[in-house]
């Protein structure tokens, strides 16, 4: 005959071990609860670390397209199209390359490392150097 102790602890526990499920569970229960709270702010965390209330989330794409394809007329497909070609056709192989990564076995990616805000620095950079060219052909 079971202790009445054990008719109230969960099926497969002991009285043994039921302390210890106890705390696993509770356990398991805050880093369940953590890792929904980390990847609900993970992309509001992105979009302030790249410059979000100065560009908008359409302009943080395109930047970070001109970064990862070395080609200033990259832009983000908004909205992509259903079946539509990869954003990154063409770049990476044949004579329109922009693509300057070093291609093998272990790619390594030669694009800049973006720090907080660059692509806000980056997009400046850009309309100067565009306006810069504009004043000096006319």
């Amino acid at each position: 005959m079971k202790n009445t102790s054990e008719n109230n602890l969960p099926v497969g526990t002991t009285e043994h071990f039921s302390n210890m499920h106890k705390w696993l569970q509770r356990g398991l229960f805050v880093c369940l609860v953590v890792l929904v709270l980390e990847a609900s702010l993970s992309l509001p965390g992105l979009l302030i670390w790249f410059g979000w209330p100065t560009l908008t989330i359409t302009e943080v794409c395109d930047e970070l397209m001109k970064v990862r394809w070395s080609d200033d007329k990259a832009v983000c497909l908004v909205p992509h199209p259903l079946y539509g070609a990869n954003e990154g056709e063409g770049r990476t192989n044949g004579p329109a390359a922009t693509a300057q990564d070093e291609w093998g076995i272990q790619p390594r990616p030669l694009y800049k490392r973006i720090n907080f805000r660059d692509l806000v620095k980056f997009r400046d950079d850009r309309l100067a150097r565009e306006a810069a060219a504009a004043t000096a052909t006319q």
